[in-house]
């Protein structure tokens, strides 16, 4: 039996400031032939001017491999989502929540 490489586990640390995270309610997605680029924004849907007012709240340049990855990674966790989504909505559901889901997601993993 060959050596299997030990498993990585990621240490990633936040500041407070980080940690809180960013709302954005628009995004932007663009490309070069090196790099895929995600624009958040957060805009005043409300305005009803030709012009609505917005602010970016974060941009982040990714490999085209790891944008492959993030593509992967929220399918599946969208498919997660809708799937206990739609468990509530069924007679059978007893209203528990789950207080950890999406732990898995949260270690950074992806």
């Amino acid at each position: 039996m060959e050596d299997a490489p030990g498993e990585r586990h990621l240490n990633i640390h936040f500041t407070p400031e980080i940690m809180a995270g960013v709302y954005a309610n628009f995004a932007n997605v663009s490309h070069s032939p090196y790099e895929f680029t995600i624009t958040f924004a957060r805009v005043d849907h409300e305005v009803e001017e030709e012009e609505v007012p917005g602010v970016v709240v974060a941009r982040v340049n990714l490999s085209p491999r790891f944008m492959q990855e993030l593509i992967e990674a929220m399918e599946d966790n969208y498919s997660k989502w809708r799937t206990r989504e739609g468990i509530k909505n069924l007679p059978e559901f007893d209203g528990e929540s789950d207080d950890d889901y999406g732990a898995e997601e949260e270690d950074g993993e992806e």
